[in-house]
């Protein structure tokens, strides 16, 4: 065995080492609650636009929400770090805990918007500096692609890829699929998370589906300032015929989905 391969091993060693151990367990489990409360404040603001109130309901508006709270900064911080060590779990489950190569790409893209947010976490506490929201995200990556030979071809696959991540979501909560990883062995405790966790990942689908259609409109159209991230995606479901009592349920929904994350935080496997 080369010198060369030996380091590798060994370095591979201390990586899973590192992976296995318990403080990043107990700071993923920090990461699940956090994306709860980012889920929490999202779904309240969103019922507040279906009563006819303001407010943009997305991750960056949440994180400043969170920001301007009596304990803002380092709950943020807090947030950041629960969050980070989730992004460095996912990266292992991709490279040492997934069989299935569907299983290890939804690790790499669960790590990658993970790591996003802890991005815009410590730019935000460390330079003042907002995110951008998820519609001009959006409208940003929609303009780059059209940029692209064959770009309205691309925004439409765009459309369509954003599409089946709501299919796919709500065939996770139909399926109850999203338990496969929960540890809830109390049966009453166990039918509960079933229900939030139900309603939360088909709320999250139905928003999905929204925003991919929003950016298949802005392919057929070739404008991108018809493309949408979650909040433009909540407010078109309150122009649907159902009106805002659609948003109203879709935002219950969200809701639901932090309480799911706070039960993940006690139940998931890591």
């Amino acid at each position: 065995m080369t010198t060369a391969h030996q380091t590798g091993r060994r370095l591979e060693g201390t990586a899973r080492r590192a992976a296995d151990h318990p403080a990043l367990e107990k700071l993923a489990k920090v990461g699940f609650a956090a994306r709860g409360v980012l889920y929490a404040i999202i779904g309240l603001v969103a019922l507040q636009i279906a009563f006819g109130g303001g407010g943009e309901a997305d991750k960056s508006s949440a994180l400043q929400i969170v920001r301007d709270s009596p304990l803002g900064d380092p709950l943020l911080w807090l947030m950041a770090v629960g969050l980070a060590a989730l992004a460095i779990w996912q990266i292992s489950e991709a490279v040492w805990g997934r069989p299935e190569a569907r299983e290890r790409v939804e690790a790499v893209a669960r790590a990658v918007v993970y790591a996003a947010l802890v991005y815009s976490m410590v730019a935000l506490l460390t330079q003042n500096k907002a995110a951008a929201s998820s519609d001009s995200q959006s409208q940003d990556a929609t303009k780059a692609l059209f940029d692209l030979p064959g770009g309205q071809f691309l925004v439409g696959l765009l459309a369509l890829g954003v599409i089946a991540l709501g299919v796919y979501w709500i065939y996770e909560g139909w399926t109850e699929k999203f338990m496969r990883d929960m540890h809830v062995t109390e049966p009453r405790a166990r039918g509960v998370v079933v229900k939030l966790g139900k309603a939360g990942y088909i709320a999250r689908g139905v928003i999905a589906l929204a925003a991919g259609a929003l950016i298949g409109q802005a392919a057929l159209t070739y404008d991108p300032d018809k493309a949408a991230g979650i909040d433009d995606a909540l407010k078109a479901l309150a122009d649907t015929p159902a009106g805002p009592w659609l948003l109203v349920v879709v935002a219950i929904g969200l809701v639901l989905f932090a309480v799911y994350c706070f039960a993940e935080a006690r139940w998931h496997r890591v």
